[in-house]
């Protein structure tokens, strides 16, 4: 495993952050961690960037263990940030020559890797100009670049494709893939789903501080395709509707997302009306039922009760 964690606890006074994460990423896979805000994934990252130390367990990256590994394993390890970190001052060129600097490159090879990472992610004919003048998704990819001139083996990317247009978008994912192709391995965080679907090879939910599922997309979508789904689209009291439901022994878990409840049941052909009973007595109006196959929102959705961007 290249990166493996067992037991792993960290608190911020009262807040319980991480509660006994147990994470096992295997080398060379783009493994996609997914949790609503709150739920330990920055923790987590953090402690494996070495920018907080966790208050017990274990973690070992490529083999060795954390704290102790030193410069060693930081430099097989790029991390992309959420926030931008580029300097609005500073040329393109100059923004990933100063970070690859700061993993030790220099002369011919640093100039060499900088080229390398400007042509990755097409900024090559604008390396002169100041990131100041760039587009949001023009900054975007010079995040990338500053995060990966080193050729790292390891890679984080926390909300690359937040708030860029669908061309840039398209062009970090396609980036992602390239990276993974090369045999890099990919920790990818993200609040859109159909990303993680197109993208990842394994995807671990984290909730509380703890992995609640894991596995391929696949996999997930069998721990709730047994029992069955129903959507039912409202224009209000979901809420209400929800504690209404929830004394239904039939019904497994229930979640309120936008414009509806999202039910899981165990089969009963009775249950629909029983449903339907319920909701007109408590005046909600419902403006449509369905049947689905579950996606990847929906495990995420029974498992947490929260929808990504809770």
């Amino acid at each position: 495993m290249v990166i493996e964690s067992r037991n792993l606890t960290k608190s911020y006074k009262e807040v319980k952050a991480l509660q006994g994460l147990d994470l096992s990423i295997e080398k060379g896979i783009i493994y996609g961690l997914l949790g609503p805000n709150g739920a330990g994934k920055s923790t987590f990252i953090n402690i494996v960037a070495g920018l907080v130390k966790a208050d017990g367990g274990e973690l070992k990256i490529a083999g060795k263990p954390v704290p102790g590994a030193g410069n060693e394993i930081k430099n097989l390890m790029g991390f992309v940030p959420q926030e931008l970190a580029i300097y609005e001052d500073l040329t393109a060129y100059e923004n990933i020559s100063f970070f690859a600097s700061l993993y030790g490159l220099k002369g011919k090879e640093r100039k060499d890797k900088v080229e390398k990472a400007l042509e990755f992610v097409a900024l090559s004919d604008r390396k002169k100009d100041f990131a100041k003048n760039f587009s949001g998704g023009m900054k975007r990819r010079l995040n990338l670049a500053c995060g990966i001139c080193h050729e790292p083996e390891i890679i984080f990317l926390d909300e690359p494709t937040v708030g860029i247009d669908p061309q840039s978008r398209n062009h970090i994912m396609e980036s992602i893939k390239e990276l993974n192709k090369m045999g890099r391995t990919v920790i990818y965080t993200t609040h859109y789903m159909e990303e993680a679907e197109t993208l990842c090879d394994r995807i671990g939910i984290i909730d509380n501080g703890r992995i609640i599922a894991e596995g391929t997309l696949g996999e997930l979508q069998r721990t709730i395709s047994e029992n069955e789904l129903i959507y039912i689209e409202t224009a209000d009291f979901a809420e209400k509707a929800k504690d209404s439901l929830a004394e239904e022994k039939d019904i497994l878990s229930i979640a309120v997302e936008d414009g509806g409840i999202l039910i899981q049941h165990n089969g009963n052909r009775n249950i629909l009306g029983k449903i339907v009973n319920r909701l007109n007595g408590i005046g909600m109006e419902i403006r449509k039922v369905e049947s689905r196959m579950p996606n990847l929102e929906d495990v995420f959705l029974s498992m947490t009760g929260r929808t990504l961007r809770d």
